[in-house]
């Protein structure tokens, strides 16, 4: 498990180092840059979500295939993901960036942050979207090798997209050498170019090695019982997915309501939040294939155990996360925060109070995602999308509600209700998987084998999860 895992802690790392870069490179041209990026990631995430859930069925069905010992099926379960996946993210890229100015024209922005982010943040969105079929492909490639257990070489391309967005960022926001200064399209620039280096690696690696999952053309040919089968796993992850940003979009349109460096002590916040996240993200993701493969190979004992043992190791590393956060907030802010001036200032100390009350609730949000990602891993989606609505839907918007508006705790408010969500879920998802009623392979191995010695095809789970 810990093998899986900390290739795929180190791969969130290298995509939270994406979107700090963008944030250290923009604090440095401007406070209201940082608040654009606090605007547009809540809407471009909710489009990714879209199709993201669909990419968590490749990771599920691989590797329940591979615990099976269905090598062929499992392959041919990739190729139909990948082909899927792709026409989804061209339709969400075009709907993305037509619908831009029509989303953010739904947040309830205060009238400087109207003036001054909502243009930039248009911007940066609009670029983005254009290149939203090279994220997903990378997206897809991920999944696959997760699913298949080689979470390694993901790591490595990783990491050179990543050196490509870190290199060119301040050559495209700036303006240095011979690019033109674009400000913050240039972040969008660097970002979309490094995905696209990222994107083609993962198909040489797909198509060209046998470092993940055997691939033939045919597998690529959309077949019917297949796709609904992603679907099926697929659609309520979408769900858990799309609901989780349409809740941030609601709490980003609270946010709006205040001033500018509130909105971006934020944004500030919730990306550092992000970095916090890395242990319980990837073993969160480690956990759904050990699952997977065990609960396919008819070990449920093992699954059961990789779980629980995810949850004490999770548990133990965000507590001393949450230590440093809580003792060194300003410092910890004050890195990406370098201009001199007021409004500077006074994101670092909103951001700071943010940083240090949410810390509560660090160990809370390691174990809800490995509570989480063990449901997934064992294909119950559709529970894992009840533990996510009730975080956000039940705890963390009634609670900003209610602190915000009602009793009038200003951004204080904003900060509790995140902590508060975060408890509030992972108290009921740990609840619920104690029941141990998710222990079952969606797989049927038998047929798996017949389906791999007829034509190569996937094994089709039941068609109750």
């Amino acid at each position: 498990m810990l093998n899986l895992a900390w290739p795929m802690v180190a791969i969130q790392l290298l995509q939270v180092a994406y979107n700090l870069a963008d944030t250290f490179w923009l604090g440095a041209l401007s406070a209201d840059a940082v608040g654009a990026l606090s605007l547009a990631f809540p809407l471009i995430f909710l489009l990714i979500s879209v199709g993201g859930g669909f990419t968590t069925a490749g990771t599920i069905l691989v590797a329940q295939h591979m615990g099976a010992d269905s090598e062929r099926a499992a392959g041919h379960i990739a190729g139909q993901t990948l082909s899927f996946v792709t026409v989804v993210a061209v339709g969400i890229a075009v709907a993305g960036f037509l619908l831009t100015d029509s989303m953010l024209g739904l947040l309830p922005a205060d009238a400087a942050t109207a003036r001054q982010i909502v243009p930039l943040a248009a911007d940066y969105m609009r670029l983005f979207f254009l290149g939203m079929p090279a994220l997903f492909g990378f997206f897809i490639f991920t999944s696959l090798m997760r699913g298949y257990g080689n979470t390694r070489t993901p790591l490595v391309v990783m990491l050179v997209s990543v050196v490509v967005n870190v290199v060119l960022d301040p050559f495209l926001i700036f303006g240095w050498g011979p690019f033109p200064a674009m400000a913050i399209e240039g972040a969008a620039v660097a970002t979309v170019f490094s995905r696209v280096v990222a994107t083609l690696i993962g198909v040489y690696v797909l198509f060209g090695t046998d470092a993940g999952p055997t691939i033939a053309a045919a597998d690529l040919v959309p077949r019917l019982d297949d796709v609904r089968d992603i679907v099926r796993l697929g659609v309520p992850s979408a769900l858990e997915q799309s609901t989780s940003s349409m809740a941030m979009i609601l709490l980003t349109g609270m946010v709006a309501t205040f001033p500018p460096a509130v909105v971006a002590a934020y944004g500030l916040g919730n990306r550092l939040i992000s970095l916090a996240f890395l242990p319980a993200m990837g073993m969160s993701q480690a956990i759904d294939t050990v699952v997977g493969q065990n609960l396919g190979a008819g070990r449920p004992d093992r699954a059961q155990r990789a779980s629980y043992l995810a949850m004490k190791l999770v548990a133990g590393v965000m507590v001393g996360v949450a230590v440093v956060a809580w003792l060194f907030p300003e410092p910890i802010v004050g890195v990406f925060i370098s201009t001199d001036t007021a409004q500077a200032a006074a994101t670092i100390a909103h951001a700071s109070d943010y940083l240090r009350t949410v810390a509560v609730m660090f160990a809370f949000m390691g174990v809800l995602q490995v509570a989480l990602g063990t449901f997934r891993g064992a294909g119950n989606t559709r529970t894992a999308l009840a533990f996510s609505l009730v975080t956000l839907w039940v705890g963390r918007l009634p609670a900003t509600y209610y602190l915000v508006f009602v009793e009038g705790w200003g951004p204080t408010g904003v900060w509790v209700a995140v902590a508060v969500g975060d408890v509030v879920g992972c108290l009921a998802a740990v609840a619920w998987l104690s029941r141990g009623t998710w222990k079952e392979s969606i797989v049927d191995d038998d047929t798996a084998a017949d389906r791999e010695a007829d034509d190569g095809g996937c094994a089709h789970p039941p068609a109750d999860d």
